[in-house]
């Protein structure tokens, strides 16, 4: 059974109760991926360490002539 299955049974046995629909698969993923971005971000800061990413801070300064 996969996500799709699961939430068909879960919206018909809803109907059935007379409860809310779930939300249907992948509905927050987007929210969910930019929390986990943010906290990842938060940690960095709380250890000291700059709050933006290792590749990108690398790329600009390849980009700007620096040494690797």
């Amino acid at each position: 059974m996969n996500a799709l299955h699961q939430y068909l049974f879960d919206t018909y046995r809803a109907a059935r109760l007379g409860e809310p629909a779930p939300p249907a698969p992948g509905t927050h993923d987007i929210a969910v991926l930019r929390a986990v971005r943010e906290r990842r971000r938060f940690e960095r800061v709380l250890a000291g360490r700059r709050a933006r990413g290792r590749l990108g801070t690398a790329l600009r300064h390849r980009w700007r002539g620096g040494a690797p």
